[in-house]
């Protein structure tokens, strides 16, 4: 029995995790995408995983509801902005610096209290034979130029649109976001109810262009290369080919900082950044795991990015606020 006993502890010891420790994450992400990397991190490590999925947002508020009662160690946000809005209340622990140390600087947070696990860019998706044979259009602020009446296709009430609208706020203001928004509005934009949808719409020839992030076209070729659909960037620096991220932190009431630590740096090793890029089609944060093919270069990437600090993106609800006004939600 003794033996047992021992070879257990063992077991454990070379597992980094004590017998019955769990750790407990809030996840943004959804079951379907991220449960398989949760369950290899278990495999690896020994350390159980318990996960309350959710609204990004949705969690992020409750973390903050429930204070110094939080059950949660990690937080796994789908978006830079509840990972934001979470530093800013003080909700997070500084992390070590090693762990953010060599990320490109548009997948960092430049106040060390997230990580950034894996990235994505907003882009225009379009009808290749529609679209063609007109001017590209250089910037998002174009689309509300006549040439484009009842073309374009957004989802307002997405959470990505959302925080693309409140980097908008922040780099060009709340007057000529808001001037944007109506524009758009008055140029019978078509409103979709996500991502995917937005796509789709494109396919069925029931619009031309789509503002979208990045890999749900990548996720549609992957089962139909045929599919009548591309997208591009906006030129080089425009709020229109917005970089964000899905990113993690740990809870500054976590009692487990270890495991979670654990945890964070499990997610950006080569396995966790590989099924990233080439399951998800989103962009590895590490330089040393190469993006799918089928994705843009880091360099083309770098230099289509806008400057903006993802920290900042935490207010969502004074774009939810504009768009309740101008009518969108």
């Amino acid at each position: 029995m003794r033996t047992r006993v021992l070879s257990c502890l063992v077991l454990f010891a070379l597992a980094g995790a004590a017998p019955g420790q769990t750790l407990t994450i809030y996840s943004g992400r959804g079951e379907a995408l991220v449960q398989p990397l949760v369950e290899r991190f278990t495999a690896e490590t020994g350390i159980e995983v318990s996960v309350r999925y959710g609204g990004t947002a949705e969690l992020a508020v409750l973390i903050l509801e429930e204070g110094r009662a939080s059950p949660a160690d990690v937080f796994w946000g789908q978006d830079a902005g509840a990972l934001g809005a979470l530093s800013q209340a003080g909700r997070l622990l500084a992390l070590p610096a090693d762990l953010t140390a060599g990320l490109p600087g548009i997948f960092t947070s430049r106040g060390g209290f997230w990580i950034a696990t894996s990235g994505r860019a907003r882009v225009l998706a379009f009808n290749p034979a529609g679209s063609a044979p007109e001017p590209w259009p250089s910037s998002v602020f174009d689309l509300v130029d006549e040439t484009y009446r009842g073309r374009v296709a957004w989802a307002p009430t997405n959470g990505s649109f959302q925080a693309f609208v409140t980097a908008m706020r922040v780099v060009h203001g709340e007057d000529l976001t808001e001037t944007w928004l109506r524009g758009m509005i008055a140029n019978d934009t078509q409103a979709y109810r996500n991502n995917t949808t937005q796509v789709e719409a494109i396919a069925a020839g029931e619009v031309d262009y789509a503002l979208v992030n990045n890999y749900y076209l990548l996720r549609f070729l992957a089962s139909d290369p045929d599919l009548s659909v591309a997208q591009s960037f906006f030129d080089d620096g425009d709020i229109g080919n917005l970089v964000n991220v899905a990113g993690a932190g740990i809870v500054v009431t976590s009692g487990n900082v270890d495991a979670a630590q654990r945890f964070l740096r499990f997610l950006l090793d080569e396995q966790a950044q590989r099924y990233f890029t080439d399951e998800v089609f989103e962009y590895p944060v590490t330089t040393d795991v190469t993006p799918d093919p089928r994705l843009v270069s880091y360099g083309e990437l770098l230099a289509a990015s806008p400057d903006v600090d993802l920290d900042v993106l935490e207010d969502l609800e004074g774009t939810l606020e504009l768009l309740r006004e101008v009518g969108l939600l």
